[in-house]
């Protein structure tokens, strides 16, 4: 009764706010399907990396991101994920934000608490899992006059991953049973490592040689110059030394081949076969399809569209997850908690010009330098993998009831 009572009184002042009807953008698509709610771009990035992983094991499976309308998701989750604004607290919303996508599961991240949604997808049969839950998420200053109701929908959640003891205990106060809180710690973050052609890396290996590669990732056009320049003063301290480069756009291949040979560089252009020689001082790449790649055959990597205002930066996840020491420019709003993350543990480098860019090549090269940033990469990456791999458990068995039943 008590319940019925908080959530009648919750929806009833909702009714009276102006709501835009929830018109769904995309095409659900068939098989059973994951929600998660993404209440920060980071929490965004841990859907995506165990959403990656969950359809490696069942490809059959369709994936949906919503996400609050004032948080900007970066750009790569839309390329391979279905996202949303999350339906207002409406009831025609929400039946029909539900009646289009049909969720089987849904995962919610950190808190901020939509209880209309919430209680709505439960009834529908819903499985329910809260995660990355975290203690400045559990301020419900708007719900403070129905505390009944915020412990009822936290009690929607079949089960909640707290981030530590003191977020647990706060959810106990809030009335959640101790046996359906995990401290598990925060969701994994980081990327999964890029696939590769096993083949082509070996071979491509065995004509290096043993050469020292150093890669420029997602380079604009603007940031050639740059690189080069850095290129030009690294050379001085390892003669040997071979550039990757790889432009952020296929299309910018044949400009950047045309403006490295006006600069008199020996260059092999990837797209057309040629493989570097003893004497080649730059190999061009073209395209981010085969980074994977390139991040296995260089230990240090520069992550470009950062140099220059205006791009944002790229996701350095993908370098980390594939032992290479990152560099990057001052200019990567896109990606700052990230870039941040990996600076402090040791695992990535901030430069701001060509000479910067040099020096901390030249330094790096050694093996032991970057060998020591490749290690602080990885243990970045490898944080929160428990959880993510109890959390991807727990959706596979859920999953596999579904189809029991279906």
């Amino acid at each position: 009764m008590a319940r019925s009572l908080g959530l009648a009184a919750y929806l009833a002042l909702s009714a009276r706010r102006k709501a835009e009807p929830y018109r769904p953008v995309q095409a659900r698509g068939s098989g059973p399907l994951v929600w998660g709610h993404a209440t920060s771009a980071s929490d965004a990035r841990s859907l995506a990396r165990l959403f990656e992983r969950l359809r490696q094991a069942r490809p059959e499976v369709q994936f949906l991101v919503t996400h609050l309308s004032e948080v900007s998701l970066p750009d790569e989750i839309g390329m391979h994920y279905r996202v949303e604004p999350v339906p207002a607290e409406n009831r025609d919303a929400i039946l029909n934000f539900l009646e289009h996508w049909l969720p089987d599961i849904c995962i919610w991240t950190r808190g901020h608490l939509r209880p209309a949604l919430i209680h709505a997808a439960s009834d529908r049969g819903v499985a329910m899992f809260l995660a990355n839950t975290r203690d400045d998420a559990l301020e419900f200053r708007s719900l403070r006059w129905l505390p009944d109701l915020v412990r009822r929908t936290l009690g929607v959640f079949d089960m909640v991953f707290a981030c530590d003891g003191a977020v647990r205990n706060r959810l106990t106060r809030l009335g959640v049973s101790p046996d359906d809180i995990v401290v598990s710690g925060a969701l994994q973050e980081g990327g999964a490592a890029l696939p590769c052609d096993d083949a082509a890396c070996e071979n491509l290996s065995s004509a290096l040689g043993g050469r020292p590669v150093w890669l420029a990732a997602r380079i604009q056009a603007d940031e050639l110059p740059i690189v080069t320049e850095a290129h030009r003063a690294a050379l001085g301290f390892a003669h040997r030394l071979l550039l990757v480069i790889v432009p952020d756009d296929a299309e910018q291949e044949p400009g950047f081949a045309a403006a490295l040979d006006q600069e008199g560089w020996r260059v092999a252009r990837w797209a057309k076969g040629e493989t570097p020689g003893e004497t080649t001082q730059i190999l061009l790449a073209d395209g981010v399809e085969e980074l994977g790649l390139w991040y296995r055959i260089a230990p240090v990597s520069f992550i470009g569209s950062s140099v220059i205002p205006g791009a944002g930066g790229r996701d350095p996840y993908e370098s980390a997850a594939l032992g290479s020491a990152i560099l990057y420019g001052p200019n990567v709003s896109r990606h700052l908690g990230a870039y941040s993350r990996l600076a402090a543990a040791g695992a990535a480098r901030i430069v701001k010009d060509a000479a910067t860019l040099g020096a901390a090549v030249s330094q790096l090269i050694a093996p032991d330098r970057a060998a020591q940033m490749a290690h602080a990469a990885w243990e970045v990456i490898s944080d929160g993998a428990e959880v993510t791999d109890r959390l991807l458990a727990l959706i596979e068995d859920t999953l596999d009831l579904v189809e029991a039943e279906g």
